[in-house]
C-alpha cells in the first residue's frame, strides 16, 4: 500500500479536516470507549447506587461512573436502563469502534491510504447506531430535555458525515487532489 501526504504536508483543508478528525479519534479512543461505555457494561447493577451497598468497579474511574449515573439521572434514562439493544451498541464500540479509533489516528497522522475503505464503513455503523439510539430516545424514553440527548449525540453524526465527506472529497485520500467537479 503506498503511503500518501505526511500531516504536516497535506494542504490546508485536509489538514484542517484531518486533525479534527485525529482529535476526535483519540478522545473517543481513551474517553468515550474505554471509560464511558465501558462503565455500561461494567456496572450493571444501579440498585444500589448512591447507597453504602454500591461498588465502585476497579475501571473506569469513580469519576467516569459519577457521571454516566448524573446523565442517565437528569437527561437519559436509557443510559440507566441499558436495555439489550443499548448495550450491543455499547459492545459494537467497544470491540470495534475502540480498535478503529487507535488505527485511524495513527493512519490519518501518517497519511496511510488503506484507512478509505476502513473510515467509510466506521462511518455507516456509526450513523446507523446513533440513528437507531435517537429512534428509541425519542420514541420510548420521551423526556422534556430531549435536547440534551441531541446535543450529546451531535458529534458521532456529524464526525462520520465528515469522515465520509472528506473520503469522497479526497478519493485517493491521502496521496491525491480533491475531487473536481465538472462544469
Amino acid at each position: 500500500m503506498s503511503n500518501g501526504t505526511p500531516l504536516r504536508e497535506r494542504d490546508k483543508a485536509r489538514k484542517i479536516i484531518d486533525i479534527t478528525l485525529i482529535v476526535f479519534y483519540i478522545f473517543n479512543f481513551i474517553f468515550i470507549s474505554y471509560m464511558f461505555d465501558i462503565e455500561q457494561v461494567v456496572v450493571l447493577d444501579h440498585s444500589t447506587y448512591g447507597t453504602a451497598a454500591f461498588t465502585y468497579p476497579a475501571w473506569p474511574p469513580k469519576f467516569i461512573v459519577d457521571l454516566n449515573h448524573w446523565v442517565g439521572v437528569n437527561f437519559d434514562p436509557a443510559l440507566l436502563e441499558r436495555p439489550t439493544w443499548w448495550r450491543a451498541t455499547i459492545w459494537i464500540d467497544i470491540v470495534l469502534f475502540g480498535p478503529f479509533y487507535a488505527v485511524a489516528a495513527y493512519a490519518f497522522i501518517r497519511g496511510k491510504n488503506w484507512i478509505r475503505i476502513p473510515s467509510i464503513i466506521w462511518s455507516s455503523i456509526m450513523l446507523t447506531n446513533v440513528t437507531i439510539i435517537l429512534f428509541v430516545e425519542f420514541t420510548d424514553y420521551v423526556n422534556s430535555q430531549w435536547y440534551i440527548v441531541i446535543l450529546a449525540n451531535l458529534l458521532w453524526i456529524l464526525m462520520p458525515i465528515l469522515t465520509i465527506t472528506r473520503m469522497i472529497l479526497y478519493p485517493q485520500t491521502f496521496a491525491g487532489e480533491r475531487l473536481k467537479r465538472e462544469k
